[in-house]
């Protein structure tokens, strides 16, 4: 009997909104790759931010998404920049098992300064500062907080130096963002905000094998002192530095197919897709809660034309309590 084959066309892909795992067992690599589109469109869209600002909240989006989605346990994952660029804060949190929710904070002039000075990449609308990534147990458990400087570069070659200095995981990190323009049935332009993003790892059974060369200690001297790079990662490391912008935006590229371009060769397994959603934590219960800590004097503050009023940063939803609900001393 002729052996079974599957097409690559026959494939059920994940489609967006969907984190895929994957394995490359010839290179020893680990990963995950998402393309982001409904989720990404919704929370961009309820803050309208202006594009320079939407970019990079979309890839601090996409980067959640991807090291969110490995939690093995209940948590919250978030990845947030403070800097003293235009662009000062920008926060994405992931909630175990499928929730993300984002915000930026920008200052208008700033911006519309380096807009017009066409100072619009990354660095320059970040500023000097830091980048952490934060990793919530829970249960009264201490947060776990990496940090690494705003150096001048993009958030996946900052994301990829902080594997290899706070986990020593030689990393390859890939994200990309793209504004769609086309029309509707009706013929009236429409705008889509789409995002991707690939995060290989190299995670061979001999731990020696992980080792990398010394970072540049600044002396001038750019020569690798210990070790060259291992062959099966400086394989992976220049197939994932291949992906465009296009192939991860594309929603005709599916990401199982942008896998199996890469890797098919070594052959590239794919695992269960695991969705994420555009679902905030925030609550009116949560809310009166922290209310309720309040002093009399801070409710009273509080109060406007009769209520109290409490926006969520994140989904913009507006909570209003009545201060007669508190009594606080």
């Amino acid at each position: 009997m002729a052996e079974a084959t599957v097409e690559l066309s026959d494939f059920n892909f994940a489609g967006d909104d969907r984190v895929v795992p994957f394995q490359v067992e010839g290179l020893d690599v680990r990963g995950r790759a998402v393309q982001l589109g409904p989720l990404l469109n919704a929370i961009l869209g309820r803050h309208e931010y202006p594009a320079p600002v939407a970019r990079l909240l979309a890839e601090a989006i996409v980067l959640t998404a991807l090291l969110g989605t490995s939690l093995k346990f209940d948590g919250k994952f978030t990845v947030q920049t403070k800097g003293d660029g235009p662009v000062d804060l920008l926060v994405a949190d992931f909630t175990t098992p499928d929730s993300l929710r984002a915000y930026a904070r920008y200052d208008e002039d700033a911006l519309a300064a380096a807009v017009a000075d066409g100072k619009t990449s990354p660095p320059e609308l970040l500023g000097a500062g830091v980048l952490a990534f934060t990793i919530d147990h829970g249960r009264g458990m201490q947060p776990y907080q990496g940090i690494v400087p705003l150096d001048g570069s993009s958030l996946e070659e900052i994301a990829g130096v902080y594997f290899r200095q706070s986990e020593q995981i030689p990393t390859k990190v890939r994200l990309g963002v793209a504004e769609l323009l086309d029309r509707d049935e009706a013929g009236k332009p429409r705008h889509n905000w789409r995002a991707g993003g690939l995060v290989a790892q190299f995670l061979p059974q001999a731990p020696e094998r992980m080792r990398q060369p010394d970072l540049h200690g600044g002396d001038g001297d750019e020569r690798e002192h210990d070790h060259s790079e291992d062959d099966a990662w400086s394989e992976a490391r220049v197939m994932v530095e291949t992906i465009d912008t296009d192939e991860l935006t594309d929603p005709q590229v599916p990401i199982e197919r942008l896998l199996f371009r890469l890797f098919h060769e070594r052959g590239v397994r794919v695992y269960k897709p695991q969705s994420v959603l555009d679902r905030c934590s925030c609550s009116r219960e949560r809310l009166k809660g922290i209310l309720d800590s309040f002093s009399a004097e801070e409710i009273e503050a509080s109060e406007q034309d009769g209520e109290i009023a409490v926006t969520c940063e994140f989904c913009s939803t507006t909570y209003r309590f009545s201060p007669e609900e508190f009594t606080a001393a």
